[in-house]
């Protein structure tokens, strides 16, 4: 929603897996928020450590609200809640080709389960939301891989 918990973990989590699998330069990863709450701000704290914890540095990224154009530019956009996939459908543009999804559903354990919000939760909920990250980006990652028969 906002840009500073779970959208940034993502992209930080993926940036590292491709970066692992030394497909970065086939990439071009970004998170952003369906609402305005945050923009310009760096991800939470908590989210920051839970994320360094792993060996992922997130402190660089800062807040953004989606764009019209996002939906044109990107291949897919991943949400991790139904809320922010029905504002995402009610802000998509006419002619739009992203595919927009819940990133567990490319789960086979966790389809159309979503990603908890940690923000008003215990610090334990940022590990949590990495853990589901991190199941979901490496199955995004395979889908992309097995349609794509190229990366």
């Amino acid at each position: 929603m906002g840009n500073i918990c779970r959208s940034p973990s993502a992209e930080g989590v993926f940036r590292q897996l491709i970066e692992r699998e030394g497909l970065l330069s086939q990439f071009w990863v970004d998170s952003a928020g369906t609402h305005d709450f945050h923009v310009g701000r760096p991800p939470d704290s908590r989210a920051q450590s839970a994320a360094l914890e792993r060996g992922i540095d997130i402190s660089m990224l800062a807040a953004r609200k989606i764009l019209p154009n996002d939906f044109l530019v990107f291949d897919y956009i991943l949400v991790m809640d139904h809320d922010n996939l029905d504002d995402l459908a009610s802000v998509r543009p006419d002619g739009a080709t992203a595919v927009v999804d819940l990133l567990l559903n490319f789960t086979v354990e966790h389809y159309g389960q979503i990603v908890p919000d940690p923000y008003y939760g215990e610090v334990d909920g940022f590990s949590r939301v990495l853990d589901l990250i991190e199941k979901g980006s490496g199955s995004f990652l395979k889908a992309v891989q097995a349609r794509s028969g190229e990366i």
